[in-house]
C-alpha cells in the first residue's frame, strides 16, 4: 500500500520514499543471490558487456518495465515472514543496480523496514554512484571481480578494472565495513591463468571484509538468449572448466586464508 506525503511523493506504509525504476523481473531464489531464501529484484541496464554474460536481455534500461520501488517492497512484504524465518533477505541484482542508485537505495530502505537482510549484487564499476545512504542500508555486497589483469578485464567487459577495486576498498574502509562475498568466474583460456587468479586472491585477502569467495565455473546457459536476440555469443567455442581447473583456482584463494566455495 502507498500513501502521499506531498505533491507527487509516494511513501510505503513504513514511510520510505518511492522511486520509479526499470526492472527486468523479480523472483524468489535460494542459494545463489545471497544467504537463505531471497526476494530478488533484477534491475534493467548494464554498462558492461561481459563476454560470458548470460543475461544479454538486461543490457538496455529502456527494454525494462517501469515499476515503483514501493510496489516491489509491498510485494516483498507478502513473503517477508517466510524469508525471515528461512534466514534470508532481499537482493537487488541486474543488470547493474548501481545504474539506478536512487531506485536501489529506496528498495533497500524499504526492505530494511520489513526486517529483511539486504544484498547488493554488482560489478562495482559504478561504485562511485553508491551514496553513503545506500551503503548504510546494505548488509552485504556480492562483488564480481572478473580479472586481475587490466588488459584482460577490458577485453572481457569493455571497461576498466580500477573503479571496481576502488569500490571494494571503499567498502572495506568504511567505519563499519560492508561484508563482501567476492565472485570470480573461471573461464578456461582467459581468467584461469595462475597469475590472474593469484592477483584477485591477494587483493581479496588484503581487504579484511571478504567473508567468502565463490569460484563460478563458466557456462553457456545463456547462449540461446544471444541467438534469440541475433547477437553473436563471444565465447561460443570456449569449453566449461574441468573439475580440476576449478579446484586449482579454489586452492589459490584458500591459500590466502579465504573461505572458498
Amino acid at each position: 500500500m502507498t500513501g502521499m506525503t506531498g505533491p507527487g511523493v509516494e511513501t510505503t506504509e513504513v514511510g520510505v520514499a518511492s522511486v520509479l525504476g526499470s526492472i527486468h523481473s523479480w523472483d524468489l531464489s535460494t542459494g545463489v543471490d545471497g544467504p537463505g531464501t531471497r526476494f530478488v529484484v533484477f534491475t534493467q541496464g548494464c554498462p558492461l558487456r561481459c563476454a560470458y554474460c548470460h543475461n544479454p536481455e538486461t543490457w538496455r534500461m529502456r527494454d525494462g518495465q517501469q515499476v515503483e520501488s514501493a510496489d516491489l517492497v509491498a510485494e516483498a512484504a507478502k513473503y517477508a515472514p517466510f524469508i525471515r524465518s528461512a534466514g534470508g533477505g532481499a537482493t537487488v541484482s541486474g543488470g547493474e543496480p548501481l545504474l539506478q542508485p536512487r531506485f536501489t537505495a529506496a528498495l533497500f530502505h524499504g526492505f530494511r523496514a520489513l526486517g529483511l537482510h539486504t544484498a547488493l549484487d554488482t560489478s562495482g564499476y559504478l561504485g562511485a554512484r553508491a551514496g553513503d545512504g545506500l551503503l548504510a542500508a546494505t548488509d552485504l555486497v556480492l562483488l564480481d571481480v572478473k580479472s586481475w589483469d587490466r588488459a584482460l578485464y577490458r577485453r572481457l567487459t569493455g571497461r576498466d578494472l580500477h573503479p571496481t577495486l576502488a569500490f571494494a576498498r571503499r567498502l572495506a574502509d568504511r567505519p563499519q565495513p560492508v561484508p563482501v562475498h567476492l565472485r570470480f568466474v573461471l573461464v578456461p583460456g582467459l581468467t584461469d591463468a595462475a597469475a590472474n587468479v593469484a592477483g584477485v586472491a591477494r587483493f581479496a585477502a588484503s581487504l579484511g571484509n571478504v567473508e567468502r569467495v565463490d569460484v563460478l565455473p563458466f557456462h553457456k546457459l545463456g547462449a540461446a538468449k544471444y541467438a534469440a536476440l541475433g547477437i553473436p555469443f563471444p565465447l561460443a567455442d570456449t569449453p566449461a572448466p574441468t573439475d580440476r581447473q576449478v579446484s586449482a583456482a579454489r586452492e589459490q584463494f584458500a591459500a590466502e586464508g579465504l573461505a572458498v566455495f
